[in-house]
């Protein structure tokens, strides 16, 4: 006899589901490792099952509601991935037909009043709403994927839910359609039958619904045990040749503004260029954003429009993949120093990468990558000492956390803008041992002055300067100096009050926004202006930033 399908139960079969997908978080990762991984998919579903689970658990009341409620507003804040994000939207579905179930009388068909019919009336819609809603959040959805195995499972729901009396025989029912459909997915994705393997994320949705049956069958939850390990001929998935057009995985959330005049989406139509496998999903105060793009900044530049950002993560999948098809094999000879970076702007990065650098991770001012994102790249660079350059003080804490996290030799040189990451790579010794390099790099780093060219996000008060929204303002360091309408006139002002008679060199890096020809008729100037120093122009591509200064 079925057990009463309410919020207690739902509690227990979501917990189940979660401890299933961990325990086959392995598996799905071998799954993925191509086309190229957003991350991995056993991790970004797991973690964001975990988030679901987690607020679904906390529910005091046994509404089924609430607790679908709970655990979709929980997802899409912790959506991990484009796998991640999908689920979420598949789990919001749910939460969407669960409110419906409650408030309306179509429960069950009309001639059809038994607790069973309402029961099985109610799974069905649930399953419908949640692929719709999936299908609806993504740009160009493709089919062999996990969104065609939420909508299979969804057509037989609605096609066989009459003909069921058990809840726990249709769950299991619906669970068998799917994993037909997942062995269905490489004869709709060619990469996937090049592969051998089944889809990833749809293999992830088939180990949630496994979960779930599981309780319903057996009225225990699966245990969280040791991953189990199974692999799935990853050897011939390594060897695809894979073209990467957009290398960053980029993903964030808007908390949005009450005074913004930009719209989701408007957001969403001016982000579509830039990039592909998009997604977009607007909830009450939030909008959660996955793209894969070439250029991080801009789509940020353009969220900024509609709020603040939180929660951001900047994959480069070039390097996911590099790292997939080489196997990293135990046996690799390590490097004795190996470098990892902080930065943002296309320029910029192939000048760190010019001078060394091994892994470039995007971020910066707006976009601060976690204490995670930096251990990962530290843990993929081949070398025996890695230097971490953060190159903005609001990452220097987290980069220092890396030190405790691997049985890598790491220096963290506090550096705290562009030029000060620059400055230190100049003063590193190929030579020399990792401690004796981390004094003297930082003390390279200390002898830069930095300055800034941005505009003014909103209207504020600063230092006795009034400044009103899209003003061109220059900075010292951190501190607001001045204020104009024109980048080329204030960058000449931020020179100046940086500069002494000490002065040897200035350097500019001018972002996205700068016209080149702009640039060298401002270092024309520079060098007039300033004749015993050595003046630099380069292309930095930075968003945000119209001139980033360096003054030595």
């Amino acid at each position: 006899m079925d057990m009463k399908l309410d919020g207690r139960l739902l509690k227990l079969m979501l917990s189940s589901a979660a401890n299933n997908l961990i325990n086959h978080k392995k598996y799905l990762n071998d799954l993925n490792v191509f086309p190229v991984p957003d991350g991995d998919t056993g991790t970004n579903m797991g973690k964001t099952f975990q988030s679901a689970n987690a607020a679904a658990q906390a529910v005091a009341s046994d509404s089924v509601s609430e607790v679908l409620d709970a655990m979709a507003t929980a997802s899409l804040r912790g959506a991990r991935g484009n796998s991640g994000v999908i689920l979420s939207q598949i789990l919001r579905g749910y939460a969407r037909a669960a409110n419906v179930n409650r408030v309306t009388k179509e429960a069950a068909p009309t001639n059809e009043s038994k607790l069973e019919n309402r029961n099985m009336f109610a799974i069905m819609r649930c399953m419908k709403f949640g692929a719709e809603t999936a299908y609806r959040a993504v740009m160009k959805p493709t089919e062999g994927t996990i969104l065609t195995v939420a909508r299979e499972m969804a057509e037989f729901a609605e096609a066989n839910y009459s003909k069921f009396k058990s809840a726990t025989k249709y769950f299991a029912a619906i669970l068998q359609a799917g994993r037909e459909s997942l062995a269905r997915t490489p004869e709709l994705l060619p990469m996937l039958k090049q592969a051998n393997v089944v889809d990833a994320g749809g293999a992830g949705l088939i180990l949630l619904i496994e979960g779930a049956v599981h309780l319903l069958t057996h009225g225990e939850e699966i245990p969280l045990r040791d991953e189990v390990e199974r692999t799935v001929a990853p050897q011939i998935a390594a060897k695809m040749d894979i073209d990467i057009k957009y290398v960053y995985c980029t993903e964030f959330i808007i908390v949005k503004s009450g005074d913004s005049a930009t719209s989701a989406a408007q957001f969403q139509t001016l982000i579509e260029p830039k990039g592909d496998s998009l997604v977009v999903i607007e909830d009450d105060d939030i909008v959660k954003v996955h793209i894969h793009t070439n250029n991080p900044g801009a789509v940020m530049e353009e969220g900024l429009k509609l709020g603040e950002l939180s929660d951001i993560k900047i994959d480069n999948m070039r390097y996911q993949h590099a790292e997939a098809a080489d196997g990293l094999p135990a046996n690799i000879e390590l490097k004795e120093h190996g470098f990892v970076a902080v930065s943002t702007g296309d320029g910029i990065e192939q000048m760190f990468r010019d001078m060394g650098v091994d892994i470039v991770v995007a971020g910066g001012q707006t976009m601060n990558p976690s204490t995670q994102d930096i251990l990962d790249a530290v843990e993929s660079v081949p070398a025996k000492a890695v230097y971490i350059l953060p190159n903005n003080k609001n990452i220097v804490l987290a980069a220092e956390q890396v030190v405790e996290l691997t049985e890598k030799a790491v220096a963290v040189i506090p550096t705290k803008s562009i030029p000060e990451g620059i400055a230190a790579m100049f003063a590193f010794d190929g030579d020399g041992e990792i401690d004796a390099n981390k004094e003297n790099m930082t003390e390279a780093a200390a002898m830069v002055k930095s300055g800034y060219v941005t505009y003014a996000a909103r209207d504020s008060e600063i230092d006795g300067l009034s400044i009103k929204q899209n003003d061109i303002m220059g900075l010292d360091g951190g501190k607001v100096k001045v204020v104009g309408d024109s980048p080329t006139d204030i960058c000449r002002q931020v020179v100046e009050i940086l500069s002494d008679d000490d002065t040897a060199s200035i350097s500019l890096y001018y972002g996205e926004d700068v016209d080149e020809a702009e640039a060298e008729a401002l270092q024309a100037q520079l060098e007039e202006a300033y004749s015993l120093c050595d003046v630099m122009v380069y292309r930095g591509g930075q968003p945000l930033y119209y001139y980033i200064i360096s003054v030595e």
